[in-house]
């Protein structure tokens, strides 16, 4: 009991006395729980002063002993006295992660040996240490926490840390807690260390006079008392005292504190002294203080008095005062820099500010732990000053160097905090900081340099995005805001891009380096801008020249092609008509080519119009120009004149001979004449049409000309047009041909004369030549001077004509271009001609890159963009084929639902088959029973129900339907393993392997087939993961645990097929084991030298005079036992190597239910933990497969039956140690478990153990990979409906009364939910039955009744059968509204382009766009017309088709719509763009492919499924005829045996049998119980005609009334028999008459079908 006094708690005996005085046994309980009481105290000191010295906290403190075993919380202690011995990188797992992960690691002792040394450092007495064992595996712990308070006392003198508290009777703790230290203690089995005798033993330990230090002490506490400050400071200044450090101006504090001390420390020790119940032994010390104390006392007036001045010197802001407070040796400061005074000073006066902010408080006094915090603090700001000071001075030294490379080394180095400098970029940091530092003529600072390397960074970033060919990447770094780049454009990236890669490359060839400048990238960010605009301007103006011409306004087309920005050349106000004209021809034929009445002319052919036209204009003028000529040449009457004007190229004539001159004159000069006499003349207005067909207006007067015919333009009648004249010359020429014709004969003459004329002509050519060579040199000048006439005056004149005719030379100038562009185009393009084939590939190539990158991002991003799921939504298209295998599948599950139902059917059918055969033969035997034994035919009489019977299998309703409850029971718990998996967990551990063996294997039937290996897996797989959710809180439970299910899995996997397996697999090695009598592995060195020191005396006859008793250490320090120790583990590892070579090739041996349980426990494992590492979990799957099912057959391989060991024999120890050395190893392996401590030598090992642990982490990842049940064993949803035979059980009535009982007991637990079938096929078999209910009538012979417990061992078979259908699932509303509107986005983003979803519903769609989707319509219209056509009834949802035909804007209204309706309902949000509705869409198209493979191979099972229901159909069939035929047949037989007994000699065929009974007589009987409307005395008048019907079976029964044929009915007899089976005792006939059923079938029995009839 504790008892609670002013708060605190202590051990109470009153509460052990009732009456009188306390036993000795309740004494000494007394006695040790106020001893746990007094070391829980010693617990709480230690544990408040180790956390003030190493300022963290430490485990409860009753868990402290568990928490100081990894030795961190010590050798953190050690680093906190003695920094030099014990530096914190040297502690093993600091934050203790590891050993919260694995537990204690042979390291941890590492830390608990530094703590040993910072002791041995400070030279504390070692009397007090205790071992590292102590601590490591808790051997003596009080002794542990002994010396931690002797330490705290030994470091407090020494003034290195605060005295240690005595909480004694101040700290409460809980009876428990009491009762439980008291059995640790008693564990230990070691006496109590006395806590109170520590400074005595200190005193001790000092190497003084102990005789003078304690006259000292004494001394000195004599003062203290007697308060007389004087002598104390003259006995602290004693030498035989052995104090330092002693201050005579601290007098008067040395006298307060050590007052106060002393008189605290007697005080603990009178309550100690006083307190009944501790067992006080005085000592001089008990109220005094000691030399340890005093001087501990005496060191912390002199902190406090050091730290009073150095506060003084903080507040008075005095930099020298605080350097030489800072140095006083009474604070022992470390790492105290008097060049950083000042730092200090800041430093201290923030902290000071911080503690009056927080505390409230005026002033903020400085402590000790403050002071050496702002030390540390400057010291690191100081010293990280100076060295970037260092590394500044570096950077200006390596600019100077000119070396890019040096530069670069001092910009990265650390210390001068520097931002990220990329080695690419290190000419441009030189050639930028060189030329900064050159226009400043000084060394950079440090601003200057932080400044310049963040410019020239994200300078770097732009050229390294350059270099990647990254847009987005290159908008990123123009855009960091590092860069200073003005004016970008994010748009524009690819054009900066390319750009600045051209520059670069540009930059690059002229030797001028590779990275752009600041300058360089902004100037090519201006053009790039400038261009952008100007390209924007003439598209602007390029609209604009379409919309005038559109409007067909000449005036607003001139003007639009005289806009600057359009760039076009030639524009003439004077032919802008025709400009009109022939633009909006353009135009027209344009959009008639590309089929596009919005087609818009483009910049180079509105140029090219504007030249045609200009060139149009010159051809007119020229033409009008010559017909001018030729109407002056006419009226001037002059034939040559006028040959020369029609022959004159401009005017475009043709058929003109020069022979018909005159005729021509003589032909216009009428016409003209002619002419002139229908119009006005004189005017000068002629219209010609040029060779396109154009009219164009002349003037021959002023040279004026138009397109179009203005008011002012007359025709003049007396000019000729070209169309005149060319009629004229044609009749002319025409006329003149014929007359040619005529003269055709006269060539004779002509070719005489022409001969003729060749001779004169080659006779005066002859002299000629002769002269002309002669004078060949006067000739050649004369010709040469001749030549350079012509050729000037044929310059001057070529040259006045192009200063004449500006327009043809621009004209002629182009035309040249254009031949020469033209060549260059179609060089070009044979170029592409030639290599069409490459081309192809090439283009082929970066699509299907690109095509391949939007796949991978498709499925690999968990996030994709629209505008890539938008370019592969058409794969969610259902092609033709996707029909027919849809169709196929549809077809495929009505035939498998019809065939389901109809089996059903004809399965109940069946059913009532049996019941009939079964009332037949029953109805028989008791019929002959009755024929056979008068007696038993009057019982039968009085007790016609006993026929019936009694029990489970009585042929009755009430028991089939009791039956057929139990077989819907046993089929639910069989097929559902949730049941019996929560029913495991509800019942006693005691009782669950009971239950496990008896009814769980029972109901499935010791999986001796698939089916039921298949429900059984599943039911562990349930148990499993139920076991892991609820009552696994670590994962190390299930290895220190006994988790239930795994012995269950382990238990059944061990059975004669795991059994075999385990026999085939160990078997070989364990023998070879076993058979080899000299292998010896023995790892103990204690064993191994006890074994040879025996040897060497059984050898020589003589004691060898060595210690039989000897520890580990002493036995390893002999060489034979070190020689024997590496032989036995060579061997060890040998074996070892051998079974674990086996092992790891024989996965496939492992049953499939041991890898399938470890698949299920590893996956149940991570969902509990899911922050647990993979090799954590693989551990404990190990420990399944390794540990549990595989390690004890290599231990005990006899109780196994891995190897034959006889009944006489067995397994000798060494046997039995060597394969449990090797098992340890592989156990060692598979959990990742090394040697040390006491096992260190056998660390040899660990190397082994660490590289076979990999191989086995391999081996269970690999034993988990298994597929699932469902394929291995082939068992889907039709597995039970397609077999011909149902699943049948055999069970105990015992076992069937005790699950029926369990069910109800945890009814509410099993099954939780009101509607769980469960509950309804329990409330159907009502209360628990007893045995008497399920046996029946216990059979009887002459002894007596039979053992009723032996009955109730009696065994039935279950014909298990499922009651409920599985009920279809239907989509809810908000699926359905789910994928409605994905469907209608699928449509809208196949049209529509953008960003995001939003921008797509919230931009206008196209009339284009909108064609498209309804071309898509009308498709899908096409393809479900083609379905229905097919008879399969696939037809879509009405209102998903309905709304997929909406237009593209109606669509997007709607999806708005859906989608608000949607984030109502937390589906998708709006946040992120509605982009979780995107990825459903990205996981449909991901899942298109998978779904179709699924579909393929549904397709198939429902193909064996409807084939294997078809054979069963045609059992059930066969099996129904059977039975009606064999019905059919009994009948006739009974009744042909009746025909054959009233047979004649004749063979004259008999009659049909009749009976005839009066009313009276069938009410006699019992047969009739009452006729209603007739008294019984009139039953008399009655008669009954009972005769056989045509059918067998089949009765005609006549009521007469006074011979009257009152009514007619038809019995059958089966319909009585079901009658009776269904327990209907009174029937109606005729409607009126009441009849007993059962009399009544016992009645046709005796008359119909007796054998004595």
């Amino acid at each position: 009991m504790v008892d609670v006094e002013d708060g605190h708690s202590k051990p109470n005996m009153a509460d052990g006395e009732v009456y009188g005085r306390m036993s000795a046994e309740q004494m000494d309980l007394q006695r040790t729980e106020n001893v746990a009481y007094q070391y829980l105290c010693h617990l709480e000191e230690a544990k408040v002063w180790i956390q003030a010295c190493i300022n963290e906290q430490l485990p409860a403190t009753t868990e402290l002993e568990e928490g100081l075993r990894n030795g961190v919380a010590l050798a953190k202690l050690g680093h906190f006295f003695s920094k030099q011995t014990v530096p914190f990188k040297k502690i093993y797992d600091p934050d203790q992660k590891k050993y919260e992960m694995r537990g204690l690691h042979f390291r941890h002792t590492d830390n608990i040996n530094h703590w040993l040394k910072a002791m041995e450092e400070i030279k504390f007495p070692k009397i007090f240490y205790p071992e590292t064992t102590d601590i490591y595996d808790r051997k003596n712990m009080p002794r542990t926490i002994y010396c931690i308070h002797a330490l705290s006392l030994y470091l407090f003198k020494l003034g290195l840390a605060p005295q240690i508290q005595d909480l004694y009777g101040k700290i409460k703790f809980s009876d428990e807690e009491i009762s439980a230290m008291r059995k640790e203690l008693d564990k230990y089995g070691i006496q109590m260390p006395a806590f109170s005798k520590i400074g005595g033993i200190l005193a001790n330990e000092m190497p003084v006079d102990e005789a003078a230090l304690h006259a000292a002490v004494i001394a000195i506490n004599d003062a203290v008392e007697h308060d007389d400050v004087a002598g104390t400071i003259q006995a602290l200044q004693n030498p035989a005292a052995h104090l330092v450090q002693i201050i005579p101006e601290y007098a008067d504090d040395y006298q307060e504190i050590m007052y106060i001390a002393k008189n605290t420390k007697a005080e603990n020790s009178g309550n100690k002294s006083i307190d009944p119940d501790v067992t006080f032994e005085p000592d001089v010390y008990d109220e005094l203080l000691t030399q340890a104390e005093i001087q501990g006392n005496i060191n912390k007036v002199n902190t406090l008095q050091a730290l009073a001045i150095l506060n003084e010197a903080v507040e008075s802001n005095s930099p020298d005062l605080l350097s030489s407070s800072l140095r006083s040796h009474h604070l022992n400061l470390m790492k105290v820099n008097t060049q950083y005074a000042p730092q200090y000073l800041l430093q201290l006066r923030q902290i000071q500010k911080d503690k009056r902010n927080n505390n409230g408080a005026e002033s903020g006094f400085l402590d000790k732990n403050d002071v050496q915090t702002a030390i540390l603090t400057a010291n690191m700001a100081g010293d990280s000053e100076q060295l970037k000071c260092d590394a500044i001075a570096k950077i200006n030294v390596a600019l100077e160097s000119g070396d890019p490379m040096q530069t670069l080394q001092a910009l990265q180095n650390p210390h001068a905090q520097l931002p990220q400098v990329f080695d690419f970029a290190a000419p441009l940091y030189q050639d930028e900081f060189f030329n900064i530092k050159s226009e400043k003529g000084n060394e950079l600072e440090y601003a200057e340099i932080l400044g310049g390397v963040k410019v020239l960074s994200a300078i770097g970033k732009i050229n390294k995005a350059v270099d990647i060919r990254n847009p987005d990447e290159i908008i990123k770094a123009l855009s960091y805001k590092h860069a200073h780049i003005s004016n970008i454009d994010k748009t524009l990236q690819d054009k900066y891009l390319t750009h600045l890669a051209k520059t670069r490359q540009a930059k690059n060839d002229e030797g001028l380096g590779d990275l752009l400048t600041h300058f360089e990238i902004q100037e090519v960010v201006d053009v790039v801008n400038k261009q952008v605009e100007e390209e924007s301007d003439c598209i602007s103006a390029i609209e604009a020249i379409n919309d005038a011409v559109e409007r067909r306004r000449c005036n607003d087309t001139l003007k639009a092609l005289e806009v600057p920005s359009a760039k076009l050349v030639g524009v003439q106000a004077d032919n802008v008509s025709h400009y009109q004209a022939l633009l909006a021809e353009a135009k027209q034929k344009k959009a008639k080519e590309t089929n596009d009445a919005n087609a818009l002319l483009w910049l180079d052919e509105i140029q090219q119009t504007i030249h045609q036209a200009n060139s149009n204009a010159q051809q007119g003028q020229k033409m009008s120009v010559a017909m001018a000529a030729i109407n002056i040449a006419i009226d001037d009457g002059n034939v040559p004149n006028l040959l020369k004007q029609l022959l004159n190229v401009d005017a475009g004539l043709h058929s003109v001979t020069a022979e018909c001159g005159k005729k021509y004159l003589k032909y216009l000069t009428r016409e003209k004449a002619e002419k002139q006499k229908t119009g006005d003349c004189g005017s000068g207005w002629m219209m010609n049409r040029i060779r396109e067909g154009h009219k164009f207006y002349f003037n021959c007067h002023n040279m004026e000309y138009s397109w179009e015919r203005r008011p002012d333009c007359t025709k003049d009648f007396s000019l000729l047009n070209k169309e005149d004249i060319q009629a004229i010359i044609s009749e002319a020429t025409c006329a003149h041909d014929r007359q040619a014709a005529f003269l055709a004969n006269e060539h004779y003459i002509t070719l005489l004369q022409s001969r003729i004329r060749g001779f004169l002509a080659r006779k005066d050519y002859a002299k000629r030549k002769d002269y002309m060579l002669r004078q060949v040199p006067a000739a050649t000048k004369i010709q040469s001077w001749w030549r350079m006439i012509l050729q000037r005056s044929l310059y001057k004149e070529r040259l006045a004509t192009l200063h004449n005719n500006p327009r043809y030379v621009v004209r002629i100038q182009s035309n040249v271009r254009m031949f020469l562009a033209r060549k260059k185009y179609t060089s070009r393009q044979s170029y592409y001609k030639m290599h069409e084939d490459a081309i192809i590939k090439i283009q082929a190539f970066f699509r299907a890159n690109k095509a391949r990158a939007d796949y991978r991002r498709l499925m690999s991003e968990p996030n994709p963009r629209l505008s890539v799921v938008r370019k592969f939504v058409h794969l969610l298209d259902s092609s033709d084929a996707d029909y027919k295998e849809e169709i196929e599948l549809q077809r495929l599950r009505e035939e498998v639902v019809n065939l389901i139902k109809s089996n059903k059917t004809l399965e109940e059918d069946l059913d009532q088959m049996d019941i009939k055969i079964g009332l037949l033969v029953k109805n028989r035997i008791t019929l002959q029973d009755v024929l056979s034994h008068d007696r038993k035919l009057k019982h039968f009489k009085e007790n016609p129900n006993m026929l019936s019977g009694r029990g489970l299998k009585a042929l009755s309703r009430e028991s089939r339907e009791k039956l057929d409850a139990y077989q819907h029971l046993f089929y639910l718990l069989q097929t559902n393993p949730t049941y019996l998996a929560k029913l495991i967990f509800e019942m006693p551990q005691s009782r669950t392997t009971k239950f496990m063996e008896s009814v769980i294997l029972t109901l499935y039937n010791y999986a001796s087939s698939n089916r039921e290996e298949y429900l059984l897996f599943k039911l562990f797989k349930t148990a499993l993961q139920e076991e892991v959710k609820c009552k696994v809180d670590k994962m190390s439970d299930v290895v220190t645990g006994n988790p239930m299910v795994v012995k269950m899995i382990v238990g059944f996997n061990r059975n004669t097929r795991g059994q075999n397996a385990l026999r085939e697999l160990l078997n070989p090695l364990v023998q070879s084991v076993v058979d080899n009598r000299n292998l010896r592995i023995n790892t103990n060195p204690v064993e191994i030298y006890k074994t040879w020191v025996n040897q060497m005396e059984t050898q020589t006859g003589k004691a060898c005079g060595m210690p039989y008793d000897v520890t580990l250490e002493q036995a390893l320090t002999h060489a034979e036992v070190q020689k024997r120790l590496q032989e036995s583990i060579y061997n060890l590892r040998v074996e070892t190597d051998k079974f674990f070579n086996v092992i790891l090739r024989s996965l496939d041996k492992i049953p499939y239910g041991m890898r399938y349980m470890a698949k299920v426990l590893r996956t149940a494992l991570h969902e509990k933990f899911p922050t647990a590492l993979e090799k954590d979990v693989l551990k404990i799957v190990g420990n399944l497969l390794y540990y549990r099912f595989i390690n004890s057959a290599i231990v005990a391989p006899d109780a196994f039956d891995i190897i034959d060991v006889g009944a006489k024999q067995g397994l000798s120890n060494d046997q039995r140690r060597n394969l449990g050395s090797i098992a340890k190893i592989l156990q060692f392996a598979a959990s990742n478990k090394g040697f040390g401590g006491e096992s260190a030598h056998l660390s040899c090992l660990n190397t082994y153990i660490k590289e076979a642990h990999e191989k086995f982490k391999n081996y269970f990842r690999s034993a988990c990979n298994v597929e699932e049940p469902e394929l291995v064993f082939n068992v889907d949803q039709y597995t039970d409906v397609a077999n011909v035979t149902k699943p049948v059980i055999y069970i105990s009535i015992q076992e069937i009364c005790d699950t029926h009982q369990l069910l109800l007991d945890h009814q509410a637990a099993v099954a939780t939910d009101p509607q769980d079938p469960i509950h309804e096929l329990l409330d159907d078999l009502g209360d628990r039955p007893n045995i008497d209910d399920l046996i029946g009538e216990c059979s009887c012979d002459e002894g007596g009744i039979l053992n009723k417990q032996q009955m109730a061992k009696t065994e039935v078979s279950l014909t298990l059968s499922n009651k409920f259908e599985v009920p279809d699932g239907e989509n809810s509303d908000q699926k359905a509204l789910l994928i409605r509107t994905k469907q209608m986005v699928v449509d809208v983003i196949r049209h529509q382009t953008g960003d995001t979803l939003m921008d797509i519903l919230r931009a206008t769609a196209t009339d284009e766009m909108e064609y498209d989707h309804q071309k898509l319509i009308r498709e899908r219209e096409r393809l479900a017309l083609k379905a229905r056509t097919r008879k399969a009834k696939l037809t879509r949802q009405q209102s998903v088709f309905s709304d997929l035909r909406l237009p593209l804007e109606g669509m997007k209204t709607k999806i708005i719509k859906n989608l608000q309706s949607l984030e109502i309902a937390g589906v998708i949000s709006h946040k992120d763009d509605y982009q979780g509705l995107v990825n459903i869409i990205a996981r449909d198209i991901r899942n298109q492919r998978f779904y179709r493979s699924r579909r393929r191979q549904e397709t198939i099972q429902l193909k064996n499924t409807s084939k294997a229901l078809t054979g069963k159909r045609a059992f059930y069939e066969e099996q129904v005829d059977y039975y009606n035929q064999y019905v059919k047949t009994c009948l006739t037989s009974l009744a042909s045996k009746e025909k054959k007994k009233r047979s004649s000699l004749f063979h004259k065929e008999p009659s049909k049998k009749c009976i005839k009974y009066s009313g009276a007589r069938l009410y006699e009987k019992g047969v009739v119980l009452e006729i209603e409307g007739l008294p019984t005395n009139q039953f008399k008048n009655v008669l009954f005609e009972i005769g056989e019907g045509v059918n067998a079976g089949v009765f005609e029964v006549n009521a007469k009334f006074l011979g009257v044929t009152m009514d007619e009915a038809e019995l059958v007899f089966q319909d009585l028999l079901q009658l009776q089976y269904d327990g209907v005792a009174v029937m109606k006939m005729f409607g009126k008459a009441k009849i007993n059923v059962n009399l009544l079938v016992f009645l046709l029995n005796k008359k119909f079908y007796s054998k004595t009839h």
